[in-house]
Parts: structure tokens; C-alpha cells; sequence
């Protein structure tokens, strides 16, 4: 197998005009029903990422490619699964080895929907959680819909890595970049792991400590970020080389989503609902974290002044550290994954918490997409909105668990409050695009 590797990558090295091609059917294996569990495609991605990074295709066209193999492997694992139904289990791999659609199988009745969103990052399941919902005859526009969601955050998780290696390879990165993005990386992972499997091991100190640890990870920032300006430098240079006209509107838009009359509309009006339904403690919960965070965030970017980086014609005024935009996007869709996750196993209380951080993600990297924050702001933010979520939730559930609202909340909630940031973001858009011109 690592033969086979080295040839594939080594051709494909030789040959760059079929990477396109290469990036679309490696992801299709990669989540093709059975070819995914034997091809090292998790391997192939980073190293084709790092090809396409190096100069060979921009970022965009390799998450399209990505994505659309990825989303074409799992309509055709989703169909053979409709196709055989329970017959499928006679195929000659699946009889040799009968625990790979049965693990599957039980996931999949376990956690429903959400085991395809969970399952997409988890390798032995990937590839056979859509034939096993083909099989157990899911509706197809809801896998569609649930397939077209995963395979977004997934193209995104395993292509941007190689493909910023690629890309940071190929730039004359300043001096230190390396070492400093190997220690902010480590802490990150350190932080997470441990978060995550204090959850899942539904130990009753998860929240405190995740809390404890999101404030050690943004007191080590707060203290360390001067000595991170190569990484901070690099990074911006990396993502400033990326910038296109044609991407400008779209992440203005999505970073209207993040500013300070967009956010506390929307916190006003989830914490107005949450009252008028009657959620006092979600309301308590909800109205203290997002009060809290900018409480925090205006204080500190007052302590540290950090001038932003020169890259718009005409800087904002207000200074860089941490990122506003971050921290309250980080709490107001964290407050929304945590209320969504109450009353449910800690696997699925994860899955909501991913959820709920990837319109966050993409409203804090349009930050420095713009040339508005350096990366050490935007998590900076994100640490801060963390800690502090977790620990009004700690506190809330001193005495009683949270209970978990019904759908009809629901039903109100979610749909008045996206509603309401997507039309405060594109009503000021005009004057946004100006603002953020350079």
C-alpha cells in the first residue's frame, strides 16, 4: 500500500493537470461505501491538497472539487443502499466482514440524522452511514440536505490543512512561522481533546473544566501574542493572496452577519423570545453569556489597543484585539448548540456544538479575509465566547440540568432569528462594501 501511495502521489506530482480530477475522485472514494474503508484516502487528500496548494489550484477550487466528489460518493453509496436493502450484507466484502454495515447500521438507529453529520469524521463510518441510510429507506431530500451540510465542514477539514502546507511551503513565510503555528496548533488540539472527551465520558466537571481550559488557552494569548507576529504575518499574507472581487461581496456579507447592531438584534431577540416562551433559565443563560462575552471583549480590546492591520484604504477606528466580530459570533451560535443539545447523549451534544461553530468559523475568518483582524484576534475572540459560555453553563446547572425545549421553541426561535441576522446583513450591504474596500 505505501508503494501504491508513493506512485500515486509521484504521477501525480509529474502530472499536475489531472489534480482536479484527482482531488474529485480520491473525496468520491473517499466516502464510496466500502472503497472508502480500504483506500488510504484520508492520507491522499493531504498530500493532493498540499500539491494543489503549491501553486496548482487556488483554494476555492479544491474545496469545490472536494466537495462535489464527496457529495457524489455518498449519493451513490445512498443509492446502492436503496437499490439492495438488506441484500447489500451478501456483497462479497460485506459478508467477509459483517461488523462494518452492522456498527454502521447501529450508529445510524442510535443517533439518526445527526449520525451523519458526527459519523462524517469518524473513518470506518464515513463511507457507510449513507448506504445505511439508503438501506433503511431515509428520504432522499433529507439526505440530500443532511449529506450537502457534512460534506461542506468535511471538504473544509480535510483539504485546508494540506492545502495551507502546500500553499505556506510555497511562500517566503517569515522566520519562526513554523514553530509558532506548531504551538498554537498543539494547544488548540490539547484543548479540544480534552473537551471533547470529558463530554462524551459525560463527566459532570466537562463544563468547568472546559471553561478552565478555554481561559488558560486565551491567558497564554493575551500574554503570548506579541511573540506570534510571524505567525499572525504569515497567515495574513496567505489568505491576502487569496483574495478575489468576485469573493469580496459574498464575505462582507457574511461578516455584516458578525457586526454589533447584527448581534445584539439578534441576541435581543432571542433572549425577547426565550422570556416570552417562558425559558426563564434559558433566558437567564442566553441574555448572560452574550452580555458577559461583550462586557469582556470591549475590556480587553481597551487594556491592549492593538493596532489592525494595514490592509483597507481606510482603517476602522476601533482597535483589533480580540476580535468582536468572533467572540459574539462564537457566543451567540455557541448559546444556541448548547440550548439545542440539552437532554441529549454527549455525542449529539457535540454534533449541535460543531454546528452551531461553523457559520461562527466563517463569520471570524472573513475578519481576516478582509484585512480587518490578525488570526491571533479572531481566536483570541473565539476562546474568549468559549470560556465564557461554558462557564454560565456551569453555573446555570449548579442546582438542575438545563432542560431541553420542545420543537415548537424551536420552530420559533431558529426561524426568526436567522431571518433576522440575514436581513440586517444584507440591508446595510452597500455601504459594507465600501467600508471593507482596498
Amino acid at each position: 500500500m505505501s508503494q501504491w501511495f508513493d506512485q500515486v502521489t509521484a504521477w501525480l506530482s509529474a502530472n499536475p493537470e489531472w489534480l482536479g480530477l484527482a482531488i474529485f475522485l480520491i473525496a468520491c472514494i473517499e466516502c464510496l461505501a466500502i472503497a472508502g474503508i480500504v483506500v488510504p484516502g484520508v492520507a491522499l487528500l493531504f498530500a493532493v491538497g498540499v500539491m494543489a496548494g503549491s501553486g496548482a489550484l487556488e483554494l476555492w477550487q479544491t474545496l469545490l472539487l472536494a466537495y462535489s466528489g464527496g457529495l457524489v460518493g455518498d449519493m451513490i453509496s445512498y443509492g446502492l443502499g436503496r437499490r439492495f436493502h438488506q441484500n447489500i450484507r451478501r456483497l462479497p466484502l460485506l459478508r467477509d466482514h459483517p461488523e462494518w454495515i452492522s456498527g454502521a447500521e447501529n450508529y445510524f438507529q442510535r443517533y439518526g440524522v445527526a449520525s451523519l453529520l458526527v459519523g462524517r469524521y469518524i473513518g470506518p463510518l464515513r463511507p457507510m452511514l449513507p448506504m445505511v441510510a439508503g438501506m433503511l429507506d431515509m428520504p432522499f431530500p433529507r439526505f440530500i440536505a443532511v449529506s450537502m451540510l457534512a460534506a461542506a465542514g468535511w471538504a473544509v477539514a480535510y483539504l485546508v490543512p494540506g492545502w495551507a502546507t502546500g500553499a505556506a511551503l510555497r511562500l517566503p513565510l517569515p522566520e519562526g512561522f513554523w514553530g509558532e503555528a506548531g504551538v498554537v496548533i498543539v494547544v488548540m488540539l490539547a484543548i479540544l481533546g480534552l473537551t471533547i472527551h470529558s463530554t462524551l465520558g459525560e463527566k459532570r466537571w466537562a463544563n468547568p473544566m472546559a471553561a478552565s481550559l478555554c481561559l488558560a488557552g486565551l491567558g497564554a494569548l493575551l500574554l503570548g501574542w506579541p511573540h506570534l507576529q510571524a505567525l499572525d504575518q504569515g497567515l495574513m499574507a496567505l489568505v491576502q493572496e487569496q483574495r478575489h472581487t468576485s469573493l469580496d461581496r459574498l464575505m462582507v456579507l457574511v461578516t455584516r452577519l458578525g457586526d454589533f447592531n447584527t448581534q445584539f438584534l439578534a441576541g435581543a431577540l432571542l433572549g425577547t423570545l426565550l422570556l416570552v416562551v417562558r425559558q426563564w433559565r434559558a433566558a437567564c443563560f442566553a441574555i448572560g453569556t452574550l452580555v458577559a462575552t461583550a462586557l469582556a471583549n470591549t475590556a480587553l480590546k481597551q487594556l491592549y489597543a492593538r493596532a489592525r492591520p494595514e490592509v483597507l484604504t481606510e482603517p476602522l477606528s476601533t482597535y483589533s484585539f480580540p476580535s468582536g466580530h468572533s467572540s459574539a459570533a462564537f457566543a451567540f451560535f455557541l448559546v444556541l448548540g448548547i440550548l439545542a443539545g440539552r437532554g441529549q447523549p454527549g455525542r449529539l451534544r457535540l454534533t449541535w456544538l460543531l454546528l452551531a461553530c461553523l457559520p461562527a468559523l466563517a463569520i471570524a475568518l472573513s475578519r481576516v479575509y478582509l484585512g480587518v483582524h490578525w488570526p491571533t484576534d479572531i481566536l483570541a475572540g473565539s476562546l474568549l465566547a468559549g470560556c465564557i459560555s461554558a462557564a454560565s453553563l456551569a453555573l446555570m446547572q449548579r442546582a438542575a440540568p438545563l432542560t431541553a425545549m420542545s420543537p415548537q421553541v424551536w420552530l420559533l426561535i431558529l426561524p426568526a432569528c436567522l431571518a433576522l441576522l440575514g436581513g440586517v446583513a444584507t440591508w446595510a450591504l452597500p455601504e459594507a462594501l465600501a467600508r471593507y474596500s482596498y
